[in-house]
């Protein structure tokens, strides 16, 4: 079972850097306020101290599986725990505004999975710059404790985990797909622009005819 060892902190710069391999695998990390909170491609992660979800655990993949597929992995625990949808490749949406998001980084053979989720925030603490318009579950629907939501999301995950870990992505594939936020919507990845067609069994973005890895999604407004 994911969730022990645990470490937790009042304030830390960011629970990714509070694990090491030499733990065992499912060992968490918690806090209440990060002080350099990442994202994706070097993004700050906001938060508001006590507000948050905000860990990292650490997973051990057998050999054969792509540990990039957890960010996707992740994404569908937070995503089926809140009832939101997964804005390719690890972000989590709920009412169309961004609530969750997740980091895989790779460790001498075991990753460390982050997960930061906005719980009880006030529209006013809202980031209103975000790339992304951001809510919490607090602003779309209700409050919620911290800690029994780290709970419900740490047992989807390890359920989730451990059938990607015995089968691969493809046997969460039509949970995925039923969650996708991108399906037949505009997209820009990069130099690639068309029609998000779905994400495929093997975590892949299909945009018109090509299958992208990795990118940064822009949603054309219309």
């Amino acid at each position: 079972m994911l969730g022990k060892p645990r470490i937790h902190v009042d304030e830390c710069e960011s629970t990714q850097l509070l694990l090491d391999p030499s733990m065992p695998e499912g060992a968490i990390a918690t806090t209440r306020h990060q002080t350099g909170g990442r994202g994706r491609r070097g993004r700050t992660w906001h938060d508001t101290p006590g507000a948050s979800l905000l860990f990292s655990v650490l997973l051990t993949p057998p050999a054969g599986r792509r540990a990039q597929e957890l960010t996707l992995v992740g994404a569908l625990a937070v995503a089926e725990v809140v009832d939101g949808q997964i804005k390719w490749p690890n972000d989590v949406l709920v009412a169309g505004r961004k609530v969750s998001g997740g980091m895989a980084e790779l460790r001498d053979g075991a990753v460390v999975l982050g997960i930061g989720i906005n719980v009880n925030q006030t529209e006013e603490q809202l980031p209103a710059d975000a790339r992304v318009p951001a809510a919490s579950l607090r602003t779309t629907g209700r409050e919620r404790d911290v800690d029994a939501l780290l709970d419900e999301v740490l047992t989807a995950l390890d359920a989730l985990y451990a059938t990607w870990r015995r089968e691969g992505l493809a046997a969460l594939h039509e949970r995925i797909v039923a969650r996708d936020a991108l399906r037949g919507r505009d997209v820009t990845v990069g130099d690639v622009s068309g029609t998000a067609a779905g994400i495929a069994a093997d975590g892949r973005l299909q945009v018109g005819e090509a299958l992208l890895e990795s990118g940064e999604v822009n949603v054309a407004l219309h």
